[in-house]
């Protein structure tokens, strides 16, 4: 009897102390609603108080207009913000934007097919829908348009492309109610991901992607493996879910979407850091690993949305997603809103280094917009 007693609170003994370590990682708390919206308005006050006025253009190695991706990818943001939060302020701002560019495309040039310059498109559209004036929706629906009368579907060249146009496509199809968009869509996202390059853009084996077909193989990372950088991934992850957010469930290719957002949260899961955040090599943490926010956020915004409609395992990724979000609201949110720790524009992991908590970026806006996707989803997992 006493051999059994003393077995058994071993065995009692191992699991208390197993639960005792494994607890930081698996029962990080879900923070409150308000506190969530608190870190948003934060970040958001900072950005719109220092571009108070909309429209002026970005000078950094050049100049550019205020429409361009990296600010379009922060009225996304912004305008999931001002669904928790509806403040005028949001809104005007938004307005103003679009007003300020007469609701047309990078430096008027409605024609283009770079998605980069059509990205602004997706807020465009959102303003329509609150209140339908064909003129908002005008030059977006021009450009798409000029693409489909076309056979071309080789656009979408780089990862990044896929997040900047497919959710265009996705809302011109709802609103028309064409399943010619959701097509065309589908297959400029199928050229990249099995054409471009060698074989495709998507390495089925490991669920994630190269940026370009300068990083498919053979090119390695120092440590020989392949070259997934962090970013990259992450406009996929969020391109898929604002994607299956937008088109209808009997959209013939949704499943193919739903499997590929599922392949990149689980590979992700895999290679996440200690700290919650995820290096910019997402295969090589030694090349020039540390702590990065854009990844980071459009990770944990991609993962929040599949956990929120169903299509990911809460028990699994809630504890991934809020390791992440509350890293980065605690060791890259300012006190006065900045997000630290965020990689410059580039397209690979050596773009924009060395990171700190206090290097301002060369463009602090796309950054700031994954974040308040992030936190939106996040705010939201209240309501599984």
């Amino acid at each position: 009897m006493k051999s059994i007693h003393y077995l058994y609170s071993s065995a009692l003994l191992f699991i208390l102390v197993f639960c005792f370590f494994k607890s930081p990682l698996q029962a990080q708390p879900l923070p409150e609603k308000g506190d969530i919206l608190e870190k948003m308005r934060l970040a958001n006050a900072y950005f719109m108080k220092k571009w108070a006025d909309v429209g002026k253009r970005i000078i950094t190695d050049r100049e550019r207009a205020s429409n361009i991706w990296t600010r379009a990818v922060y009225y996304e943001g912004l305008m999931e913000l001002f669904k928790l939060d509806p403040q005028k302020e949001y809104y005007d701002y938004a307005y103003r934007w679009a007003e300020f560019h007469d609701w047309n495309l990078r430096d008027g040039q409605t024609y283009t097919r770079n998605a980069d310059n059509q990205c602004a498109g997706q807020t465009y559209i959102d303003l329509y829908l609150m209140d339908p004036q064909p003129h908002k929706i005008k030059y977006i629906k021009a450009s798409i348009d000029s693409m489909m009368n076309t056979s071309k579907i080789d656009d979408w060249s780089w990862i990044d492309a896929i997040q900047m146009g497919m959710p265009v496509f996705a809302k011109l199809g709802v609103i028309y109610e064409n399943d010619a968009y959701f097509e065309r869509m589908y297959e400029m996202y199928h050229f990249s991901k099995y054409k471009h390059g060698d074989n495709g853009l998507y390495n089925k084996k490991d669920g994630l992607w190269w940026r370009d077909a300068d990083f498919d193989p053979p090119y390695t990372e120092p440590n020989g493996e392949d070259c997934y950088w962090s970013r990259g991934n992450g406009w996929v992850i969020m391109a898929l879910a604002r994607v299956l957010e937008i088109v209808p469930e009997e959209e013939p290719h949704r499943k193919e979407y739903i499997k590929d957002l599922k392949r990149l949260a689980k590979a992700l899961t895999k290679v996440q850091r200690e700290d919650g955040f995820w290096n910019v090599s997402l295969h090589d943490p030694n090349h020039y690993g540390g702590k990065e926010t854009s990844g980071t956020a459009m990770f944990v915004y991609g993962m929040a949305w599949g956990v929120n409609n169903g299509l990911l395992k809460e028990k699994k990724y809630r504890p991934v997603i809020l390791k992440a979000w509350n890293a980065m609201v605690k060791d890259a949110l300012h006190p006065n809103g900045f997000l630290g720790y965020l990689q410059s524009t580039g397209k690979e992991p050596k773009d924009g280094q060395p990171l700190s908590y206090d290097k301002i970026p060369d463009f602090e806006d796309y950054g700031l917009g994954a974040f308040l996707l992030a936190g939106a989803e996040v705010y939201r997992m209240h309501d599984n």
